[in-house]
């Protein structure tokens, strides 16, 4: 997969969700993604993004920096098929 098609998969994936750690959500606009290892049928990727964290009334309370590693796995087609956390958790952990 190249960088765009990465991006764009880990902005959609719901996986992401399980780093967060204050029952927020990741900002896809502040998404990085790094291939750290890259077979023909899986990459190692190690993702960084901000979870959003907001208050009661609605108004965003901050911004929890986080991170981990996913291991993608792919279909002889190109897409993928499955996804594992390898490791992560928010850095104000």
């Amino acid at each position: 997969m190249d960088q765009k098609s990465l991006l764009d998969f880990f902005a959609a994936t719901p996986r992401l969700a399980e780093l967060c750690t204050q029952n927020g959500w990741p900002d896809p606009d502040s998404l990085k993604v790094n291939v750290i290892e890259n077979k023909p049928d899986e990459a190692l990727c190690a993702v960084s993004f901000d979870e959003v964290v907001m208050e009661g009334s609605g108004c965003e309370a901050g911004r929890v920096p986080c991170w981990g590693k996913i291991r993608l796995r792919s279909t002889p087609e190109g897409t993928v098929a499955v996804t594992e956390i390898e490791s992560g958790k928010s850095q104000n952990n």
